[in-house]
């Protein structure tokens, strides 16, 4: 403001019209000599953006996205990108898409620095207490002391190893419910099934068993529903952000409006739970430690966020913030790779004998139920969830990144405020990287096969279904452990079959796309008792 105001004391002087007809000739002047001495030199120095397919007046590339736009992003890349790396407008702003192994390397290792915020968003900004959430807060220190946090009391091995006792509670419940439609010969919703299973490890993990008695986890599932169809809506200002300001009360008042109603119900939500482990002084009660001893099976997450609150400097907003993220990324991340293992297992019947071979035959003789330490040894599951991640990624186009600085990649600039589309659905198909890509083939993860050394744990940038960088996912090691218990215990205690009427390639796995990527179509099977469908028993 002092500049301001000494800059309109300085064109309100008498002197002020000559000299402000002199300065546009000093500026001729001036540019017209630095181009005949450096007129070489700055040719050089011009920018090389990526390649770019022809655009649109206003719209930009907008056009040229589809309703599964990781699908035509892929088919836009392999006309006009170069290594991986492809500029689109959408709207009035630029979008990197990266769609090759050696782009996402660069963007997510080599350049990770400038590329680790996100993108502000006003939806984000009112359903997450200003996007003071993991997910989509922006790059800096408090992010840092979330991401510490979280990685270091919510998500570390010891602490999901934790958890098992509960995911074998929730998943025994799950095989009472299809031993009761065995006995009624009803077939069973497997999309809805593992949706809420997923739901309940969530909640339970982070409130509890009383989340059930009280009927929380259905308004947790709706509220989790609402938050994605938000963030997934059109938003003016993700394309148009100087017309959204602009018009932004007419064009943004709905969205708005119902965002920060949905806001309103989470926080009632969730200061209940929170008041509710406050009053109880659960922490105490079971002997919980940070940092060391011993930490009881029920200990959940709002009880060590409670007790890390002053160590971390968090507030309560921060809290339920962070709540927010575990109940929206643990649900629909894994009920979608159970639902699609099962759907592709189906459709390639060979498949499921092999994986319940393996899981029938490492299982102690006369158990009920595959334990968790059962699973160590079952080397075809774990092939089974990576190429059901690979195929089929949740997240075809992971959360956005933008580019914080300037910055050059791979002979390109990048200029700053340029947002990152990482297209890992085409990324997990380049036929480059894999043999028969678009195959459903589990083998290749076998020792011996073509990608048998390759993870997901952000070292290879052919498979990177959870990120890679700064920003990889914190929680994939909860979410593999409980998309392994479950599928080992779908495919150990019954037999499946297609309802009456339907063949393997009737199965439909056409897409709606989201933030999350669901089928079309619901997934229908009717379970039998073990043995009975001519699998090995």
């Amino acid at each position: 403001m002092d500049v301001a105001y000494q800059l309109l004391q300085v064109i309100t002087t008498p002197l002020a019209l000559p000299l402000l007809l002199l300065v546009p000739l000093l500026l001729l002047l001036a540019s017209t000599s630095r181009r005949s001495r450096h007129g070489s030199k700055q040719q050089l120095k011009r920018p090389v953006l990526p390649p770019s397919p022809p655009a649109l007046p206003i719209i930009g590339h907008l056009h040229l996205v589809g309703d599964c736009p990781h699908v035509s992003l892929r088919s836009l890349a392999a006309k006009h990108d170069s290594g991986g790396l492809m500029l689109l407008r959408l709207g009035t702003v630029p979008n990197l898409v990266v769609s090759s192994p050696r782009a996402a390397q660069l963007v997510m290792r080599t350049h990770d620095h400038a590329f680790a915020s996100r993108p502000t968003s006003r939806i984000s900004d009112a359903l997450l207490y200003g996007s003071s959430d993991i997910g989509f807060s922006p790059y800096g220190e408090h992010w840092r002391q979330l991401r510490r946090l979280v990685t270091t009391h919510l998500f570390s091995v010891k602490k999901v190893n934790s958890y098992r006792l509960a995911r074998q509670d929730e998943v025994r419940l799950v095989m009472e419910k299809i031993r009761e439609a065995v006995a009624r010969c009803k077939s069973v919703d497997i999309s809805e099934m593992m949706n809420t299973f997923a739901n309940d490890i969530v909640c339970r993990a982070v409130s509890g068993k009383f989340f059930r008695a009280e009927g929380r986890n259905k308004l947790f599932r709706e509220l989790i529903e609402t938050n994605t169809s938000l963030i997934d809506g059109f938003n003016l200002e993700e394309y148009f952000p100087g017309l959204a300001n602009v018009l932004g009360s007419l064009t943004s008042w709905f969205a708005s409006n119902k965002a920060e109603k949905t806001h309103k119900i989470w926080d009632e939500l969730l200061e209940t739970i929170i008041s509710d482990h406050e009053g109880r002084g659960r922490s105490s009660e079971q002997g919980h430690v940070v940092g060391g001893g011993v930490e009881q099976e029920e200990t959940d997450f709002v009880d060590v966020l409670l007790s890390v609150q002053k160590e971390y400097g968090i507030t309560r907003d921060h809290i339920k913030a962070i709540l927010m993220d575990m109940f929206g990324a643990g649900t629909d991340t894994s009920s979608l790779v159970l639902e699609l293992a099962m759907a592709e297992l189906m459709r390639s019947p060979q498949l499921m004998t092999k994986l319940q071979v393996e899981v029938r035959e490492n299982t102690p003789k006369g158990q009920e139920m595959v334990a968790q330490d059962d699973i160590a040894s079952m080397t075809y599951l774990r092939a089974v969830v990576k190429e059901t991640l690979r195929l089929h990624p949740p997240a075809p186009l992971l959360l956005p990144h933008i580019c914080m600085v300037d910055c050059e990649v791979d002979g390109y600039t990048i200029p700053s405020g340029t947002r990152v589309i990482i297209n890992e659905w085409a990324i997990g198909r380049d036929p480059e990287s894999w043999e028969k890509a678009e195959e459903f083939m589990p083998e290749r993860f076998l020792e011996g096969g073509s990608a048998a050394a390759v993870d997901f744990r952000g070292n290879d940038f052919q498979f990177v279904p959870f990120g890679a960088g700064r920003r990889i996912c914190p929680g994939l090691n909860f979410g593999m452990a409980t998309v392994e218990i479950m599928l080992a215990n779908l495919v150990y205690c019954f037999d499946w079959e297609l309802p009456a009427g339907m063949e393997k390639e009737d199965i439909d796995l056409t897409e709606v796309f989201g933030l999350t990527v669901h089928p079309k179509e619901k997934l229908i099977l009717v379970p039998k008792p073990r043995g009975s469908v001519g699998h090995a028993a």
